[in-house]
């Protein structure tokens, strides 16, 4: 169910197939100097520089080769938005609002943020890079070629989700729900500490490491329904 990895390097290798990381590169950018965001707007090769962006309306909006840098998130309307070959640095804000959104070739970069709402979202080499995110909902979602690094993860809802070539590098992750999970070369040896409430049935598909398989067995006898006695 669990694949366990030796200690051969050379197994450990091919044991998971790996991430294919975003590399953004951006081009010369103009600040955005509008007033407000809007729905369905298109904004392409823009900066967001410290504006406040709290409970604007940008469903279906488009991003591309953009910039946000030290927005405000907090209750932003964002769903079924497409965000393409950008930088996002040090968003910070609760309940924003990415239901069926598009992320593809980009970076999160500290981010800040608390119930984000990425159900049904779509993406698509990702890089999660430091921060801290709470209770970030990415149900029935699908994630291709993401990278979560040196960020903490706490009580993420991938339920129902689809993950292809997921790694967690150095990053913890607490609390997962990983319920009903469709899983194909997802890498979690590098989240520690590594901690499932829900769907350690589901981990087919996934790598850890020896020493995490032993920390989760306790949950997974009793999700599993195993009496361990003596």
């Amino acid at each position: 169910m669990v694949r366990r990895t030796s200690g051969n390097r050379a197994a450990d290798r091919t044991a998971v197939r790996g991430a294919r990381r975003a590399e953004v590169r951006l081009p010369a950018l103009d600040p955005w100097d509008g007033d407000a965001l809007e729905p369905d707007g298109d904004y392409d090769g823009l900066e967001f520089r410290e504006r406040d962006l709290t409970g604007q309306d940008a469903r279906g909006a488009r991003f591309m080769d953009c910039a946000l840098t030290g927005c405000a998130v907090d209750g932003t309307a964002l769903g079924r938005a497409r965000v393409l070959d950008s930088v996002l640095t040090g968003l910070r804000g609760v309940g924003t609002q990415l239901a069926e959104s598009a992320f593809r070739d980009v970076e999160l970069v500290d981010a800040r943020l608390g119930g984000a709402q990425m159900h049904g979202a779509v993406l698509e080499r990702v890089v999660v890079r430091g921060g801290k995110i709470d209770f970030l909902n990415l149900r029935e979602a699908r994630l291709k070629d993401v990278v979560f690094e040196s960020c903490v993860l706490v009580e993420p809802d991938f339920a129902g989700a689809r993950l292809e070539r997921v790694e967690f590098v150095d990053c913890a992750l607490t609390g997962a729900d990983f319920g009903n999970v469709a899983l194909t070369d997802v890498d979690l040896r590098g989240a520690a500490p590594l901690e499932i409430t829900r769907g350690l049935d589901r981990l087919s598909g996934a790598v850890v490491s020896t020493g995490q398989l032993l920390d989760l067995a306790p949950v997974l006898a009793a999700e599993l329904g195993i009496r361990v006695e003596g």
